[in-house]
């Protein structure tokens, strides 16, 4: 009878993928949270204003990007030139609102997860439906720098 019992709690504690996403978000740290926010909007502004010098700044010099359809780039300046040739004056990035997490690392800085919008500038009508992105970002001489990001759509 007790394994019975067991067994059959065991079905009802397990968490399903649908539980999980229902479950809201609590940051761990808030300061981290904020700085990290204000970082990502600090950097997507220059990404979407074409700053190319305020880009540059918060890049590591050993950025890896990865792109789930363009690969790996582990090159700061490969990157910066794709974004300038591809984005500039092209793209412009909204961030969905709310879906930004950001877990604090120890001795290192933080991973920031969320969901974005890229829109075509020359296709106005054209649809963006949201896609995933991961940054980590590390904090280095009492500053933030984004040294690597994961682009998936």
């Amino acid at each position: 009878m007790l394994l019975l019992l067991l067994i059959s709690s065991i079905g009802y504690s397990q968490q399903t993928y649908k539980d999980i996403l229902e479950t809201k978000y609590v940051p761990v740290n808030r300061e981290v949270y904020d700085i990290i926010v204000a970082k990502d909007k600090e950097y997507f502004d220059a990404y979407n204003a074409c700053d190319m010098k305020k880009q540059r700044s918060l890049y590591l010099e050993d950025l890896e990007f990865f792109h789930d359809k363009g690969g790996l780039s582990t090159s700061k300046q490969e990157v910066l030139s794709s974004i300038e040739k591809n984005i500039c004056g092209k793209v412009t990035r909204t961030l969905v609102e709310g879906s930004i997490e950001v877990y604090p690392i120890k001795d290192y800085g933080a991973i920031e997860i969320g969901y974005h919008k890229f829109y075509n500038n020359q296709e106005p009508n054209a649809k963006s439906k949201p896609s995933k992105f991961i940054m980590v970002w590390k904090y280095e001489g009492e500053k933030w720098f984004i040294s690597k990001v994961i682009s998936l759509h």
